[in-house]
């Protein structure tokens, strides 16, 4: 079993930044594949970033690539999104989640098999 804590959401204003954290539990993090959702008022939950078990490997959603960087610490059981140049459509409730050990880089929502409990991030135009 695997828990995840996400942090770091808050207000920020457009153009600003912030970075997402999610600590994970268990002894065998650095072997699964990471990603990061999220889901608007109203809206289905989508696919963001994802990263590999190795951080070799990272792939993202068209409509966050160049602003943001999913990466990984496998030491600290953490993986992060540094998130720049911040939409207000960026708004949403972020979760990070995790699928057992794989070397592949995972999109796909129903793939994973953890999840976190989700940070609130809005961006004030």
């Amino acid at each position: 079993q695997v828990q995840l804590v996400e942090s770091g959401g808050g207000l920020v204003q457009a153009g600003g930044s912030l970075r997402l954290s999610c600590a994970a539990s268990g002894r065998t993090f650095s072997s699964y594949a990471m990603g990061w959702f999220r889901q608007a008022p109203g809206k289905e939950r989508e696919f963001v970033a994802a990263i590999s078990w190795s951080g070799g490997s990272t792939y993202y959603a068209d409509s966050v690539k160049g602003r943001f960087t999913i990466s990984r610490d496998n030491a600290k059981n953490t993986v992060y999104l540094q998130m720049n140049s911040l939409k207000p459509e960026d708004t949403a409730v972020y979760y990070c989640a995790a699928k057992n050990p794989t070397t592949e880089v995972v999109t796909t929502e129903y793939e994973y098999d953890y999840w976190g409990q989700g940070t609130q991030v809005t961006v004030s135009s």
